[in-house]
């Protein structure tokens, strides 16, 4: 199994240049003085979410006649977004299979970007668009599984080590584990220093019990559906989960309560709106600092794509 490179990193930055945003590392004023703290706002991408990088790379790589057969992709919502959003720059159709438990905010969305979408359980997400790529000839691009995404998610570990080269230590959440792998990657080749820790809801935390274990530790679509973290509810492949087993220093959890607590600190503190996936990893800086070697450190927001009325309730207590 070749596992994604620097060099990889690097090659997808330069095509993804034009297309996704280059978000700023912003210094919070509320944190700790022996820890400072700096958030990277992958919700200020077009789509909301980080995952426009892995979705514009793939994209960008495929030939004239693989753009005529158009693109199937699976996704709980940001990759969906992503992947329509890419698609309808190019010019190439797309259909996104999404899981029934999706927000219908992000379903909505992925429509509005010109995609078809299909509704299926969580636990037959990825076969479902698989038979419906071998059927029509489409190309595939799962959320995570794939070199092209994962050096395209990996671009946000090369900002990181170009604007804050000496960062101790950064917070990544895990999923999927694409973005992981690829901050990662590119973390640890650029600030071998740094450690890098992966940030997970308590009540999906199959990457932490696969760690511990040195194996894939697989727990049922019921139980990652319990998180409010819709984001972070798949698992890792074997292809992520080899890059997470060299680059990732631990993975710490973080409760539900702690999760939404730190969406409104977010919005108050940062005027950053984030959904419960993109606060997992400042909630991780917020209640794990016991945990988090002291100096630098950077905590990614992955998105931003919240429903209004879970962050009006929120913000309302």
């Amino acid at each position: 199994m070749r596992l994604v490179t620097i060099e990889d990193i690097r090659a997808a930055a330069k095509l993804i240049d034009a297309a996704v945003l280059r978000t700023p590392l912003l210094p919070c004023a509320w944190s700790d003085k022996e820890r400072p703290l700096w958030l990277k706002p992958e919700n200020l991408q077009a789509v909301g979410a980080f995952k426009v990088r892995g979705a514009q790379h793939a994209v960008s790589r495929l030939d004239a006649a693989a753009r005529a057969r158009g693109v199937v992709a699976y996704s709980s919502g940001n990759h969906a977004q992503a992947v329509a959003y890419a698609a309808q720059v190019a010019g190439v159709r797309a259909t996104i299979v999404i899981d029934d438990t999706a927000p219908a905010m992000k379903v909505a969305a992925t429509r509005a970007w010109g995609a078809e979408v299909v509704l299926v359980p969580l636990d037959v997400r990825s076969q479902v668009a698989t038979e419906l790529a071998e059927r029509t000839g489409a190309t595939l691009i799962p959320p995570f599984d794939h070199p092209d995404v994962v050096a395209g998610q990996g671009t946000v570990g090369l900002e990181i080590a170009e604007d804050l080269p000496d960062v101790a230590v950064v917070l990544v959440p895990i999923s999927g584990g694409g973005l992981a792998a690829g901050i990662g990657v590119a973390i640890k080749e650029l600030c071998p220093g740094a450690a890098v820790f992966g940030v997970e809801p308590e009540l999906a935390a199959d990457t932490r019990d696969s760690l511990r274990a040195g194996e894939l530790v697989r727990w049922s679509a019921d139980q990652r559906v319990r998180t409010s973290a819709d984001g972070l509810r798949a698992e890792p492949s074997e292809f992520t989960f080899a890059h997470l087993r060299a680059v990732l220093d631990d993975v710490l959890t973080v409760s539900e309560a702690e999760i939404l607590s730190t969406v409104g600190v977010l919005a108050r503190q940062s005027r950053l709106v984030a959904e419960p996936s993109g606060a997992v990893a400042p909630a991780a800086y917020l209640h794990r600092a016991d945990q988090l070697p002291a100096g630098r450190t950077v905590a990614v927001v992955s998105g931003g794509n919240i429903d209004p009325a879970l962050l009006s309730q929120i913000l309302a207590e």
